[in-house]
């Protein structure tokens, strides 16, 4: 099966994660992709296949050649859940073939249309294959183009007995987009002595560098009185929200900022006068600014409760995973091997700080270093969604190539 069929066929089921949800995996839909991926696996000869039915992961070993026993143990991983920024329900993917590099009309009824003007970066598909969506819901390249490359790549190398390569072991993890993919992730289990995320991006992007991360949540408590009478007395909660956001620097707001440059991002606000919430996200590469963030952050509300009355403001802060570059630079000749093979494809390796983060951001802090690969999709998270079939079959060959270079080096001696 191509690497566009397995797409076609995995971007139809629905698995968008729920941030709300206390449920593990957080939607059923993830164990529908999850038992799929399991059943594929065993039909093409993959070894070890643990379908983790209370947490949703998917292991499973594509055995090592003769006499490469001793290569590292290397890991593949990629989640299976979508964003909920938007809905994965009832997706109709549509093939584009030969790009002509204008815009695209993604659904002429509602007027949605994929501009070039504010998506340049897909001039660079021009001439070749597009997979879009009908404007209605995201299409599920994050990270469904990543599971079905590392699909086509094991099945690849279980047919090509010529190809020498060392064990890989492959795994599948739910709920990335709301920070809880590694949650139950046995790395004990997955047995790799290093891993990579395929996980969003252009072939030949290379990051392992993230932001350090934490998400926070306010409960402003106001009191409701009656306009007519309400001179000092009113406390409206939802004015006490604004305001809470006046006090943190506007400059450092993620629709103005780039590269390493950190932010806070208000992703939710609700409430009345009486109650509001807003939830937070705050983010920066650099952990010293990070922390610098996060304390002002709490000045902000000390600020507040100070100014009407201690209780006003409560904060609920919690730091969701750090920069892995620190856990990555022990281990450089992963960053080193992808190079030499992206090279001998015809990629020009791009090392780009990631503006968020992945599994392999809080892999690599469980002893599992994971730094993550581009998979040929762009404008995730959202209804302009798009994956270029020749990119994702740049990068199955470009996992074939690293099983094989990995195949050619001796375990402990990989530092």
């Amino acid at each position: 099966m191509s690497v566009l069929e397995r797409f076609l066929r995995y971007v139809k089921i629905d698995t968008r994660s729920d941030e709300a949800s206390g449920s593990v995996p957080s939607t059923a839909g993830q164990h529908e992709l999850a038992r799929l991926l399991a059943g594929e696996l065993g039909q093409m000869g993959a070894k070890e296949i643990v379908y983790d039915r209370e947490h949703c992961y998917v292991y499973a070993t594509v055995p090592a050649s003769p006499g490469c026993q001793d290569a590292p143990v290397l890991g593949l991983i990629a989640h299976m859940d979508t964003s909920p920024a938007m809905s994965g329900a009832g997706v109709k993917p549509r093939l584009i073939t030969g790009y002509d590099g204008r815009d695209i009309v993604l659904n002429e009824k509602e007027g949605i249309v994929l501009r070039v003007q504010d998506f340049p970066e897909i001039a660079d598909c021009r001439g070749r294959d597009l997979v879009v969506t009908d404007g209605t819901t995201l299409l599920g390249a994050d990270d469904k183009a990543g599971v079905a490359e590392i699909m086509t790549a094991a099945e690849y190398l279980l047919t090509h007995p010529e190809i020498r390569h060392g064990q890989i072991r492959i795994g599948f993890t739910p709920d990335e987009e709301i920070g809880r993919g590694t949650d139950h992730f046995d790395v004990k289990l997955f047995g790799a002595d290093c891993a990579y995320t395929v996980d969003g991006g252009a072939p030949g992007e290379l990051e392992y560098e993230n932001f350090n991360a934490a998400g926070a949540r306010l409960l402003i408590r106001g009191c409701s009185v009656h306009p007519g009478a309400a001179k000092g007395r009113m406390k409206n909660a939802l004015l006490i929200a604004m305001e809470f956001q006046s006090l943190l620097p506007v400059s450092e707001n993620p629709m103005y900022t780039q590269g390493r440059e950190g932010f806070y991002h208000l992703d939710a606000l609700g409430g009345s006068v009486e109650q509001a919430q807003a939830d937070y996200i705050i983010r920066d590469h650099d952990r010293q600014k990070f922390e610098e963030k996060k304390k002002l952050f709490l000045e902000a509300a000390r600020f507040l409760n100070a100014k009407y009355g201690e209780g006003t403001v409560t904060v609920s802060l919690r730091d969701s995973y750090y920069n892995m570059r620190q856990a990555i630079e022990p281990h450089m000749y992963m960053i080193d091997l992808v190079k030499e093979a992206m090279g001998e494809l015809g990629l020009a390796p791009c090392e780009v700080p990631i503006r968020g983060g992945t599994d392999g951001a809080r892999l690599s802090f469980m002893g599992l270093p994971c730094p993550n690969l581009g998979t040929g999709g762009g404008a995730c998270h959202g209804k302009f969604e798009y994956a270029c079939v020749q990119s994702m079959e740049t990068v199955t060959k470009l996992l074939i190539r690293l099983a094989e270079k990995y195949g050619e080096r001796k375990r402990g001696a990989n530092e």
